[in-house]
């Protein structure tokens, strides 16, 4: 009896390094990421909104250290500099608004305060306005919006209609009227403190029902989804339903509306400012700036270029990133 030619020979076993590595390949491909790592990865690919919230941080910083920036920078927002000003026709001496080493935007008319140093406390009031009239907006927004569209019924009705009034209700003129019989003194706070108070309140009031109606929207869609139909068959109360299974899905929509009432807001702001009813002199104010600039744009542009720069810098930088923050939560949705 013949042997055969060919002896099937056995296949080399893996070694341990080859099994390891194959196991290392297969966890990393399974490997799960949450939704906010998610969001992270496609927001770092949109260049135009990371320069955005670059610009939005550095603002932020700014408006908080202040104070330490003009003590390190040598000028006081408030401090007059009459060297600085022709007596003849109450300008800036020198190019360009008095530009130069010492006052790195010039220097206003009239008066020679430093324009640099009250554009950087301007910050202030404009961020502070934005945020916290913003918050105020989403607060109500959410909550009411959140009520009306779960509970539906005249609760829903109730709730649409009193939007719809807001919507409706002239916003600045309000402000305006309010402004002449508020009081000087209020809740411990005086002059600009009542004025700020007052006007964080009413845009906020005036601003929920935008974020209102899409939370709305958002939950009448979410409240028949299987998930709150489990969890209603488990018997979970509405409650239970509205903090754990409604609000946690509410939070993307949400974080992308505040991301784009926060500019409106700053626009608000500039805008009373800019009508007389804002923050009063001295306290420095972008729109407050605008409005003295009109009698020296054509002696002094520069007084009117700086603070409309920077307005147009901080509105855009939001949208910018509220634009990618949008994208990067949202991406099948349609802009």
């Amino acid at each position: 009896m013949t042997a055969p030619l060919h002896e099937p020979t056995a296949e080399a076993a893996p070694s341990a390094a080859e099994e390891a590595a194959v196991a290392g390949a297969e966890a990393k491909s399974v490997q799960g990421r949450s939704l906010g790592r998610i969001a992270w990865e496609r927001l770092k690919r949109d260049k135009l909104a990371l320069a955005g919230g670059i610009v939005v941080l550095v603002l932020i910083v700014v408006a908080v250290f202040a104070p330490l920036i003009t003590s390190l920078y040598g000028q006081d927002p408030n401090a007059y500099n009459e060297d600085m000003i022709d007596p003849l026709f109450g300008t800036p001496t020198g190019s360009l608004g008095g530009l130069g080493g010492e006052h790195w935007l010039g220097v206003e008319p009239v008066n020679g305060r430093d324009i640099f140093a009250r554009i950087v406390h301007g910050a202030r009031i404009s961020l502070l306005v934005g945020f916290l009239s913003a918050m105020v907006a989403v607060v109500l927004g959410t909550v009411l919006g959140v009520l009306a569209g779960f509970f539906g019924g005249w609760v829903d009705s109730l709730i649409c209609r009193i939007m719809d009034g807001l919507l409706a209700f002239p916003q600045l003129l309000f402000i305006i009227a309010l402004v002449s019989v508020m009081p000087d003194n209020m809740l411990g706070l005086s002059g600009t403190g009542v004025r700020l108070l007052m006007m964080i309140v009413v845009i906020g009031f005036f601003g929920w029902p935008y974020i209102g109606r899409v939370v709305r929207g958002q939950t009448l869609s979410m409240r028949e989804r299987e998930y709150v139909e489990a969890a209603r068959s488990l018997g979970a109360g509405r409650f239970y339903i509205l903090f754990k299974e409604l609000l946690p899905n509410l939070v993307a929509p949400i974080i992308v509306y505040t991301t784009m009432m926060i500019p409106t807001n700053i626009l608000t702001e500039a805008a009373l400012s800019f009508l007389g009813v804002g923050v009063k002199p001295p306290t420095s104010s972008w729109g407050q700036m605008l409005s003295s600039a009109i009698d020296y744009y054509k002696s002094d542009p520069m007084y009117m270029v700086v603070p409309g720069v920077a307005i147009f810098i901080t509105v855009l930088a939001f949208n910018l990133f509220g634009d990618g923050v949008r994208d990067a939560l949202d991406p099948k949705g349609s802009r």
